[in-house]
């Protein structure tokens, strides 16, 4: 059998979350780290010392008009960017792997899509919660049927972001760049929402800014109710208000055949199933969080994501995420931010 050639990443943006990936690409037997982008040169000796022999570029551009070999590159820059680095990299034949979310607008996730369907190349979505296993066990009790119909979905995100996350001048917490809450740090579980139960209708919601209004530019809370499509209703109250620390990340589902809770701090853990005929089977550990310090994000799925993109682009799986999911998920984002201009924010 002749030997698979490795998938060879480019990593732009070497902030926490795209030094993650730059780590578990150089670590991945299947895959090889080609080069690193970031836009601040003082990142240039502790990246090469942390990977050795690993060329540095300061833009996305003077790598691509480098002759240097990739097949995927790794968007980590800030939101704004996403959409043009992406087309960027597809336009150069590369495929290209985003962290959420893809776009700020529904328009620019569509022209990512476009893209990628004029080159032939993939676009994959950075959904790691989707490998989280109690979001696994769900989607599979929903597909399976064993729910039935699905009266209520509750989904609680309630988390900790002050002074310590936005600091001034930077991009988090502006509105052309950062966008919202709800793309920065809830997507993955609207994401969530879409992956399991689809699309959402009737949507209602309410903004509020309880202790944010010095740090950002938009709501720290909010309370959105909607009916599901496939039937049933629903809401996603969230929050970066809460004080200190994150509180929880849950999913409550009340359906024809009984009952479940997903909690914790990140959905990391069932905490409540009753359902008809049904014993719930021992799941695997859930990653912990990813850790920033004075604050932390979504469980730590990373790996399986990469696993997926290096199955996929060697041909050996499909693609678990891709630019259709992305959005889909902009999109939603945007229907519920509509409803500023005739719901009351404060």
């Amino acid at each position: 059998m002749p030997s698979i050639a490795p998938v060879r990443f480019v990593i732009c943006g070497v902030g926490h979350i795209g030094r993650r990936h730059a780590t578990l690409v150089a670590r991945h037997s299947g895959a090889q780290l080609v080069a690193l982008v970031d836009t601040r040169p003082e990142l240039a000796a502790e990246l090469q010392a942390e990977f050795p022999g690993v060329p540095f570029f300061t833009s996305l551009n003077a790598f691509l008009l480098a002759d240097c070999e990739a097949d995927v590159l790794t968007i980590a820059t800030p939101n704004y960017q996403h959409t043009p680095q992406a087309i960027a990299g597809l336009a150069h034949g590369l495929h290209v792997l985003i962290e959420k979310p893809i776009a700020l607008r529904t328009p620019d996730a569509e022209a990512v899509v476009r893209m990628a369907e004029q080159t032939g190349h993939l676009v994959f979505g950075v959904m790691q919660n989707r490998y989280s296993p109690p979001a696994a066990w769900l989607k599979q009790l929903v597909d399976e049927g064993r729910l039935g119909q699905v009266y209520l979905v509750q989904i609680n995100c309630f988390w900790n972001r002050d002074a310590r996350y936005y600091q001034a001048g930077a991009w988090k917490g502006t509105q052309q760049q950062d966008g919202g809450t709800l793309f920065t740090q809830f997507s993955h579980f609207v994401d969530l929402l879409y992956w399991v139960f689809g699309d959402i209708t009737n949507i209602t919601a309410r903004f509020r800014d309880f202790n944010h209004e010095q740090l950002t530019d938009f709501e720290d809370s909010g309370l959105v109710t909607f009916d599901l499509v496939s039937g049933g209703s629903g809401t996603l109250q969230y929050s970066t208000a809460v004080w200190d620390r994150n509180l929880e990340s849950s999913l409550t589902v009340v359906a024809e055949h009984g009952s479940l809770k997903i909690g914790g701090q990140y959905m990391d853990k069932v905490e409540y199933c009753h359902l008809r005929d049904y014993t719930l089977p021992a799941l695997p550990p859930t990653n912990p969080a990813n850790n920033y310090g004075s604050y932390q994000g979504s469980a730590a799925n990373h790996v399986q994501v990469i696993e997926n993109v290096v199955e996929t682009v060697q041909k050996r799986s499909h693609a678990t995420t891709n630019a259709l999911d992305g959005l889909k998920v902009v999109e939603i984002i945007e229907r519920i931010y509509q409803l500023k201009n005739t719901s009351g924010t404060s």
